[in-house]
């Protein structure tokens, strides 16, 4: 059921400055998780060819120092900025010039273009001992692979990087001057030994990659610097303000969504879908990403994710919603949720597999396929497959999940998606568990909560969900749809199972 409305914010503040995929933003929350107020500022993808997606990584910069002074400037002197943390998307990568400026486009994470990279790291090492090493099985997502394909493509950019930065980290440069890191983000990299929590030595020695060269991986609540004194005079503060290090968009979100406990699932749903979950000790299950726990000195977090999710759904909306401009408004979202809630489960047989980012975290073979298509289906039908497409995608991942411990109890969700009432009904129905979403954006709360601990505001993450972590009640499974549910998800995984889901001929399509 939809919460009331929250009383408005008050007094001290956090900030959240996240470089996400298609913008940066800043968002502050009082001291009880209330929302304060936000700031976005855009920026494009470029695909300048098939597998590959980059970013102006100057645009990472110059964006989230734009919405973060408009966020200041918007909170005035009554909310008092407490300190800023960070987070974003990854993994993506940059090299970094001497002066601090960008030296190529940054390679984000939905690019695969290291196919021969990742797979002589894998050779190399081999895919158990990397996993436990590292929590990854090295693919083009990862940055290992990523800088490796710079390094073998483009050596002169390779050389004269001073650094190799994640946008975040890039973020946490023009703010402090300081190279900015966490545990979380540095084993986005897969060159992050996950038990000791230092960079693996024989790893960066494969690479040619002088740690130097990166930032020193942080505890996710240190406080990683203060603001420099140039944007404390730009920005009109009175003070200076500590920058804490954060955490990965989705280990972060998993925090401001309350799951710091095995048993409920974490989805930060936004432009990619990524689920996790907390465990004791790292799973063998060499289809899972192991990362070091953003919540204290000790324990781990699961994640598996979809790049193209929230994507998914927007591709629709602007085609089928968005008019002539293709540009859809949130009035647009609100109308497709109402259509789809009309067309039957099973989306009158249309079956949408929506891997639109030229391919997948684990596969980049995989491409978008629909089968079932007919002259009756309309808007309302697409919108529909779309939002059943991801729900199977995400079954997929719960099964893998679940398979060396308990399935998941709860899906708690968060992000603009989350407020879709059909897709979260969609959810619950095809996973077959509560889904709860999570007001406001789970992963901007969950990095001001660990600015909250940084900055001693806090005592720890269980204190911190306590105050600013409020869930609504949960969305349950219809079990009259579990069977017609059951045969379209054999179908789905038919079809993924299938050549046809994957670029043809193999290897490049032409």
């Amino acid at each position: 059921m939809p919460a009331t409305a929250d009383p408005p914010a008050t007094g001290e503040v956090l900030v959240a400055v996240d470089v996400g995929t298609s913008g940066a933003r800043a968002a502050a929350f009082d001291l009880h998780g209330r929302p304060a107020g936000q700031v976005r500022r855009p920026f494009p993808t470029a695909i300048p060819r098939d597998e590959w997606a980059e970013q102006d990584a100057a645009s990472w910069r110059r964006a989230a120092l734009a919405a973060l002074g408009a966020l200041i400037a918007q909170l005035g002197p009554s909310h008092p900025v407490l300190a800023i943390g960070l987070t974003g998307q990854c993994p993506s990568v940059v090299p970094v010039g001497r002066r601090g400026e960008p030296l190529r486009p940054g390679i984000i994470y939905r690019d695969n273009r290291a196919t021969a990279e990742s797979r002589a790291l894998r050779e190399r090492f081999g895919d158990a001992r990397l996993h436990a090493r590292t929590g990854q099985v090295p693919t083009p997502f990862y940055t290992a692979a990523k800088i490796g394909w710079i390094r073998a493509h483009e050596p002169a950019t390779f050389g004269a990087a001073r650094l190799f930065l994640q946008p975040s980290e890039y973020a946490g440069l023009a703010l402090t001057g300081e190279p900015v890191t966490d545990w979380t983000l540095a084993g986005a990299t897969a060159m992050f030994d996950i038990a000791q929590r230092i960079w693996a030595a024989d790893l960066l020695a494969w690479l040619d990659l002088d740690p130097a060269r990166l930032p020193v991986p942080q505890p996710s609540w240190t406080i990683a610097g203060q603001l420099r004194p140039a944007l404390v005079r730009r920005f009109g503060l009175a003070r200076p303000v500590p920058v804490i290090a954060g955490a990965a968009d989705s280990l972060a979100c998993a925090l401001g969504a309350g799951v710091t406990a095995p048993g409920p699932v974490s989805e930060m749903a936004g432009s990619s879908t990524c689920l996790n979950s907390v465990v004791a000790e790292p799973l063998p299950d060499l289809d899972v990403a192991i990362y070091a726990s953003p919540m204290g000195p000790a324990g781990y977090m699961t994640e598996t994710g979809i790049n193209t999710a929230g994507e998914a759904l927007d591709w629709v909306t602007a085609l089928a919603y968005g008019g002539r401009g293709g540009r859809p408004r949130a009035g647009d979202y609100e109308r497709l949720d109402r259509e789809a809630a009309g067309v039957p489960p099973g989306a009158d047989g249309l079956l949408f597999v929506p891997v639109l980012g030229d391919g997948e975290r684990d596969d980049p073979a995989l491409r978008g396929t629909v089968t079932g298509l007919s002259l009756r289906h309309g808007r309302a039908a697409w919108a529909r497959a779309a939002m059943e497409g991801v729900a199977f995608g995400m079954r997929a991942l719960l099964e893998v999940l679940g398979r060396d411990r308990e399935p998941a109890a709860e899906l708690r969700v968060s992000g603009q998606p989350a407020g879709l009432g059909t897709w979260n009904q969609i959810k619950a129905d095809v996973l077959g568990v509560p889904v709860r979403r999570v007001p406001g954006d789970a992963t901007a709360a969950g990095v001001a909560m660990l600015a909250g601990i940084g900055a001693g505001v806090y005592s720890g993450p269980g204190e911190a969900v306590a105050a600013a972590c409020h869930p609504e009640q949960p969305v349950l499974p219809d079990p009259g749809r579990a069977g017609l549910y059951e045969a379209a998800y054999r179908r789905y995984r038919a079809v993924l199972a299938s050549d046809l889901a994957r670029v043809w001929p193999p290897g490049r399509c032409g």
